[in-house]
């Protein structure tokens, strides 16, 4: 693709002239577009605004000109899937920046004893939520919950926390 000739315009150089590549233009033109259309929403007083970012600097700069949430849809999916594939959870959710949810099995060290005798959240800071036993459906886990081989268990934490207890495997 050929980029159209420089031109000097009222303001300035060319937008042109700041982009090696054409594909940068478009990069640049979908996050100016996304910044204008939160401004305006700003400006017509709409509420509470959700605005996609293509980076955390762009979800800054979404955040200052008045949008209330600023998402990163393709970068908290891939945060997720990086999750799910170096580790031995089966479904990862982050809650905020330090803290997260896991699906995965429970460790040998919590088969065949009640939860509440275990130090679970003492020796490693997590917390399980609920357990599926199989063929059952997920219920909320108690001290007296006895895990099995087979369970699911869910699990809640700081996101370091919940990362290491799964590796536990």
């Amino acid at each position: 693709m050929k980029l159209p000739p420089r031109r000097r315009a009222p303001y300035g150089p060319a937008v042109f002239a700041r982009f090696r590549y054409p594909a940068q233009i478009i990069v640049w033109a979908f996050a100016t577009a996304i910044a204008a259309g939160t401004a305006l929403l700003v400006e017509l007083e709409i509420g509470d605004i959700w605005a996609k970012a293509i980076s955390r600097q762009h979800g800054r700069i979404l955040e200052r000109i008045g949008a209330a949430h600023a998402v990163l849809p393709e970068h908290d999916m891939g945060e997720r899937v990086a999750h799910l594939v170096s580790g031995r959870m089966l479904d990862y959710i982050a809650v905020d920046e330090h803290f997260a949810l896991a699906k995965t099995r429970p460790p040998k060290e919590l088969v065949g004893i009640p939860l509440g005798d275990t130090g679970l959240r003492r020796k490693h800071g997590v917390t399980v939520v609920s357990v599926k036993s199989e063929g059952e459906e997920f219920t909320y886990a108690t001290p007296d919950t006895v895990l099995q081989y087979g369970d699911l268990i869910i699990i809640a934490g700081a996101t370091d926390k919940v990362e290491r207890f799964t590796e536990l495997l």
